[in-house]
């Protein structure tokens, strides 16, 4: 093993990543319906006008730049994009490739995903994921995105953390579109993997030769208690499922879950074979798994094993554990990138260390052969947070929720060093 560097070369991409719902303001989509529903967390929280990226993006775009970011993590909004099924909002489009026209101007990078969470309102209605039509609806609207990246040399993610939306969509019921049932969840698994399929096909034909993948959420897994062999029968069947599935089924063509009592699949889709041209990766934390004698038969929890403190949204700082993931993603043999990693710091004050300690992961990997080639910081903004609503605050920069006012945090001034000197240090 070589030692690890402690330099970044000339040609690593340090950026940051924002979603379209959770930023941009005024979006009518599926979780704004389950918002007035009162199904989150705080029953009576919106999202509403977000942090104003919408009006806001020169703005947003002058503080990312103002820490070294040279690449910018967008959402396409299908919901803004096609509002009604087969009709498409021409001044949406033409306002998002105006968007991305100046964040190039800006020198950033576009890294644009098709599909982060949200959907129109008519989608779970009349084509929703575990019917086949829906792969050809994303292809479509696959096909409009495409043409606003022209020129562009944008990077394309076509889904941000599909296991994510079908676990909590489809199996928990916790997310829209709100389905707890197995069977239907390995039918919207298999359509997402042909949906990226297609989706892909799009963009090649439209642009070229684009660098196109995937964004997985991966947690780092331990067993509950080290010595239950049904703990850690979990932990594996578990990683491999939830971290490893889709990016295999793009690898392989081969699609696999053997989630005993909760869900599996087994199924070739050929089409989905060598599919991606890089692997994104999601990490923040590590979770410990207990089998329970009950369905779902897996208990979920976060430990502070090392005393380092959970995170203010309660997970586990567990860096060790992004090492061994971009270890286990070395796989795949494709390039990868680190499309999301940060930490919920309300007070500011630990976001500092948490870049420290995952970037000298990322360091560690690549001396260990793993072709890590940018990170993403999660996220340039505070924003809203899902289930979670207005609470946590993972943003270099904080927002005032009430005047909407950026202020960088310190973690700013730590990005800006490594991110332009290309050195790691230590925060101050």
């Amino acid at each position: 093993m070589r030692t690890p560097e402690r330099t970044f070369p000339a040609d690593f991409t340090f950026g940051v990543a924002t979603s379209a719902y959770q930023v941009e303001g005024g979006i009518e989509n599926d979780w704004a319906e389950w918002e007035r529903a009162g199904r989150l967390k705080e029953p009576h929280a919106r999202c509403g006008r977000a942090v104003d990226h919408w009006s806001r993006y020169e703005e947003d775009y002058r503080l990312a730049t103002a820490v070294g970011a040279t690449a910018f993590r967008i959402s396409l909004e299908w919901a803004r994009i096609e509002p009604e099924r087969g009709r498409f909002d021409e001044a949406a489009l033409e306002g998002y490739r105006e968007r991305l026209l100046k964040m190039k101007a800006h020198g950033l990078t576009p890294v644009v995903t098709l599909h982060h969470f949200t959907h129109p309102t008519w989608f779970h209605r009349e084509t929703p994921w575990h019917q086949p039509e829906s792969v050809e609806v994303f292809r479509r609207y696959s096909r409009r995105c495409a043409a606003l990246l022209e020129g562009l040399d944008a990077r394309v993610i076509t889904f941000n953390e599909p296991m994510v939306l079908l676990l909590g969509g489809y199996l928990q019921g916790a997310i829209p579109p709100g389905i707890a049932d197995g069977a239907l969840t390995m039918k919207a698994l298999e359509n997402l993997v042909r949906a990226h399929v297609v989706a892909r096909r799009e963009v090649g034909e439209k642009l070229g030769r684009v660098e196109t993948g995937i964004s997985q959420n991966m947690l780092a897994f331990a067993p509950d208690r080290w010595w239950n062999p049904l703990d850690r029968a979990l932990v594996r069947l578990g990683g491999q499922a939830y971290n490893h599935a889709f990016h295999e089924a793009l690898s392989t063509g081969k699609l696999r879950v053997n989630m005993p009592g909760v869900a599996t699949a087994r199924m070739d889709i050929p089409e989905a074979r060598d599919s991606a041209e890089f692997v994104g990766v999601n990490y923040y934390s590590r979770a410990h798994l207990r089998f329970v004698p009950r369905p779902p038969f897996i208990e979920f929890k976060y430990r502070d094993t090392q005393g380092r403190g959970l995170t203010d949204i309660g997970w586990e700082d567990w860096p060790e554990g992004f090492l061994q993931t971009l270890r286990d993603v070395k796989r795949y043999g494709k390039p990868v990138w680190i499309t999301e990693n940060g930490i919920d710091d309300r007070s500011g004050t630990r976001r500092p260390q948490y870049l420290h300690t995952h970037l000298a992961q990322v360091l560690a990997a690549r001396a260990e052969g793993v072709d890590v080639q940018g990170y993403l910081y999660w996220s340039l903004l505070d924003n809203f947070e899902w289930l979670e609503g207005w609470g946590p605050r993972f943003g270099l920069y904080h927002v005032d929720f009430d005047t909407l006012e950026r202020r960088p945090t310190p973690a700013c001034d730590y990005f800006r060093q490594v991110a332009t000197g290309r050195k790691l240090v230590a925060p101050l």
